[in-house]
């Protein structure tokens, strides 16, 4: 179930080709493509991305329950488009602490990669810092109309600033099983 369907936001290394795009993926795995997930209690923003030409673009904003996705639609999601890899925002304060949502950020990151195992899918889920994405992210929407008041969804727009992170760091983001549970 989505809450928004956004303009698609397209984030580019300047030193990426912009030729490749998404469309003529099929079900396959694919090596480069990677879904960052902005983890939220009521939502969730996706967004694609493509570790050739590392861009990524803004994909779509799922609904929670109490921070639960529809587990069978978010597998199916990752299933469809091939992705081999998943970003997910961990929520940390200022200072770098841990608050009780980057807790909840962490948990789901290790239940997703939990449910990607028992159906037998090669995922790498990893958790990055995701600090002011979504300060970034309503400053950009603001910036090209792309929402009308302050309480409109960005999640997907921060989803897509965080595989920037990534793309632009590869080392900003540590692999789920590499961290130790809470």
């Amino acid at each position: 179930m989505t809450i928004n369907e956004h303009k698609p936001l397209v984030v580019e290394n300047a030193n990426a080709d912009s030729s490749n795009s998404l469309a003529a993926l099929d079900v396959q795995p694919k090596e480069h493509l990677v879904l960052s997930l902005d983890y939220g209690v009521k939502k969730m923003g996706m967004a694609l991305g493509n570790s050739i030409t590392q861009t990524a673009r803004a994909f779509d904003i799922l609904a929670m329950n109490n921070g639960q996705p529809d587990w069978d639609n978010l597998i199916g999601i990752i299933k469809t488009w091939g992705v081999t890899q998943v970003i997910i925002g961990l929520p940390l304060n200022m200072d770098g602490s841990r608050s009780m949502l980057s807790r909840r950020a962490h948990k789901f990151a290790r239940r997703l990669a939990h449910r990607l195992m028992e159906q037998h899918m090669s995922v790498v889920v990893s958790l990055c810092d995701e600090r002011l994405t979504s300060v970034e992210a309503r400053a950009i929407a603001w910036e090209n109309g792309w929402i009308d008041h302050e309480r409109d969804a960005i999640d997907d727009i921060s989803a897509c600033i965080l595989l920037s992170t990534y793309f632009a760091d590869p080392s900003s983001a540590i692999a789920i099983d590499s961290i130790k549970p809470d």
